[in-house]
């Protein structure tokens, strides 16, 4: 009965073959590593994103009288609501440190390069749509902070001239951050960007299966095949990563659960204390700051004097992620066989990067602000060194078959 089910629905629409395109007989280079769990769990913290979601709009109230106070009904009343809403919070957190890892392994393994230029070019897409979910989704427990901060981005629109204040007031639907841009906002964030989201996760895993996945050497496994013509150093992606991807969710749940029932509130990272009052124009918090995700921008943006400059600088600093394919001009991919000074460029930006993330997260002194411009001229510094010493880059030969 199966069987004939199976042949029913295949002979209507292509199921079996595209699981085996995609699963089943996927190959896959053997050598993948600790680095390629974050792809998986990417998508399972988006699962986990848009199921939460669901449950929490069924009782949230998106109006500026009602937002703060649904937000404590869900997480007092509702059965296992604050079970959903820390699943909901944990989650978005895990997002983000799930794709700064998965984005990390591209660039240490060169997986932007050709001929996965495009699939690069969808994941940076996915990122900056990530981003803008999560600025909407900010906004909605209509606390001080997700209202000050949401104040406080989005007076940033403000600085392009001309058409700077129409923006604003576009963007915001009032002259003040008010229940028109909250209303707004959560139309985006539950409706529209998770359907662009979704979307662009398709077109990257498709992107991903037609040029096949690239591994810690670097090098190609179409290049050799058996009689069969099947890469000779690649394996089923079902059943050898399947398993090997449920061992990588395992560890990730343990810390998972781990966050949501002992630390939901990640130390005032995930949730910060002020959003813990409801949204009082009349009050300021002592200090405002984006959620942790965004400290590392909100640095760049601090580091420069004049506001309409370091708005610039803050978009050209995801802008160029977007170039990376064509700022690296190197024939080899893996760090494994690039130059010292590569990888000594690849651990500043690191360093850089993690350094503007706890500057962007504490209130601004002249001290903070010089080593905040330091390391931001590092941020810039590797695309510009990558530039100018990629193409002459003296390299290590390459492996003719991976190596394991």
């Amino acid at each position: 009965m199966m069987n004939k089910l199976i042949e029913w629905i295949d002979a209507r629409i292509p199921m079996t073959a595209t699981y085996n395109k995609h699963v089943g007989e996927y190959p896959a280079p053997k050598n993948f590593n600790f680095w390629y769990f974050f792809g998986s769990l990417a998508m399972l913290v988006l699962v986990n994103q848009l199921l939460t979601g669901i449950w929490l709009t069924m009782n949230y109230v998106p109006t500026a009288e009602g937002a703060f106070a649904s937000i404590e009904y869900i997480m007092r009343d509702v059965e296992y609501g604050w079970l959903l809403r820390y699943m909901h919070s944990t989650g978005a957190s895990a997002f983000f440190v799930v794709v700064y890892l998965h984005m990390f392994r591209g660039l240490m393994y060169g997986s932007y390069q050709k001929p996965r230029e495009l699939l690069w070019l969808f994941g940076m897409l996915i990122f900056l749509v990530l981003m803008a979910e999560a600025f909407m989704g900010y906004l909605l427990p209509w606390g001080q902070m997700s209202y000050w901060g949401a104040q406080v981005i989005i007076s940033l629109f403000g600085a392009i001239p001309v058409i700077g204040d129409d923006l604003t007031l576009w963007i915001r639907g009032d002259y003040v951050v008010s229940g028109a841009t909250l209303n707004r906002f959560f139309a985006l964030h539950v409706i529209a960007l998770p359907l662009v989201l979704v979307v662009l996760v398709f077109l990257h895993i498709v992107a991903l299966h037609e040029v096949g996945s690239n591994n810690p050497d670097g090098i190609d496994i179409k290049k050799n095949k058996d009689e069969n013509g099947w890469p000779k150093d690649a394996i089923p992606f079902h059943p050898y990563y399947t398993v090997k991807d449920i061992l990588g969710v395992a560890g990730f749940l343990i810390l998972f659960c781990y966050v949501i029932f002992f630390m939901p509130e990640g130390g005032g990272y995930f949730l910060e204390k002020p959003n813990f009052e409801a949204a009082n124009p009349m009050k300021t918090p002592e200090h405002i700051a984006p959620v942790w995700y965004f400290t590392s921008y909100y640095a760049i943006l601090r580091a420069v004097p004049d506001k309409l400059l370091g708005v610039i600088a803050m978009g050209a600093a995801i802008v160029v992620l977007f170039l990376l394919p064509w700022i690296d001009r190197c024939k080899v991919r893996s760090i494994r066989y690039r130059s010292t000074l590569h990888k000594l460029n690849l651990a500043q930006f690191t360093i850089c990067f993690i350094i503007l993330g706890v500057l962007g997260a504490l209130p601004s002194t002249p001290a903070l602000t010089v080593l905040a411009q330091v390391t931001s001229i590092g941020y810039f510094g590797f695309f510009v060194a990558l530039w100018f010493y990629s193409k002459n880059e003296k390299t290590k030969p390459l492996p003719e078959r991976v190596t394991g």
